[in-house]
């Protein structure tokens, strides 16, 4: 019969241990000399030293390649979003529903439209931007010439909103049945809404459901126009005080004062009948004033 190995106490496995970590007859710490630690530890170092400069060596001929003002690549739709304020957005719609006879209420919404507005202040936008752009044409600009090394950006103002500015009426028409709705259309960089200068970009709105609720639609800036001069868009390194273009409609709500409303951005270029981007070139959104 094999004779049975002999069970080692804790005291000669510490013991065995500590040989491991250093062995005096040999020299060895940890089964090697110093000497073979030393060319270890100079092969690990200058192998991570040569694996870090040919990640650094890579990313700069990544960031060396790329334009910083334009995107090499973009994901983004060719046809621009729309969007409405005030924004209460519900779990599938804009649903703008307020109390005329509820202060909280009703200020709920112009408040939102307010800070939506802030950037469009006239005393910042002018400011911010004192170049006289030309209206009814694009905006091309082939080189830098604005301070900092970015481009010019046309002012567009609170106060061309009229009515639905906030600056006569300050409630927006939610105190009554004549709310303001503001449609913003998103930015896409270079984009160009129209082939024909002739044919700048407007925001055309239809009832789709309450026709017999809704008895006027009125646009600001007149005909809901959206100037060439805000197109194209550079990108926000560009042109970082830029702001969008907008349109506001002011709704004369009667009968039983609700509606669905589809508003439009209306281009040769801009689709909106995409099924799978509710978004896209187009907006829907609920109207209700209760009391």
């Amino acid at each position: 019969m094999a004779a049975l190995k002999e069970k080692r106490t804790c005291g000669q496995r510490c013991e065995d241990f500590g040989r491991f970590v250093w062995n005096s007859d040999n020299g060895t710490l940890m089964g090697r000399t110093p000497e073979k630690w030393v060319y270890i530890s100079l092969y690990y170092v200058a192998f991570y030293v040569v694996m870090t400069a040919l990640f650094c060596l890579c990313i700069w001929t990544l960031m060396y390649t790329l334009d910083p003002y334009t995107p090499d690549y973009q994901d983004r739709l060719t046809s621009p979003g729309v969007m409405a304020w005030p924004d209460t957005y519900g779990e599938e719609d804009i649903e703008i529903t307020y109390n005329t006879s509820d202060k909280t209420s009703w200020m709920r919404m112009s408040n939102c439209l307010h800070d939506f507005l802030k950037p469009y202040n006239d005393t910042m936008q002018h400011d911010c931007h004192n170049y006289n752009c030309t209206k009814g044409k694009y905006f091309i600009q082939n080189s830098f010439s604005a301070p900092h090394h970015t481009k010019w950006v046309c002012p567009f103002t609170q106060s061309m909103l009229g009515a639905c500015s906030g600056l006569d009426d300050p409630t927006f028409g939610y105190n009554c049945t004549m709310p303001c709705v503001i449609i913003k259309m998103n930015r896409i960089i270079n984009f160009l809404p129209s082939n024909q200068t002739d044919h700048p970009p407007y925001v055309n709105c239809t009832v789709l459901e309450g026709h017999e609720n809704v008895a006027k639609m009125e646009y600001f800036p007149e005909k809901g126009l959206m100037d060439l001069s805000y197109f194209p868009y550079y990108g926000r390194l560009a042109q970082p005080s830029y702001v969008n273009p907008l349109v506001a409609v002011r709704f004369s709500l009667i009968g039983e004062k609700h509606a669905k409303i589809q508003c439009r951005v209306v281009s040769d270029k801009i689709s909106y009948q995409n099924f799978h981007d509710p978004y896209e070139g187009k907006v829907i959104f609920y109207l209700k004033a209760l009391k």
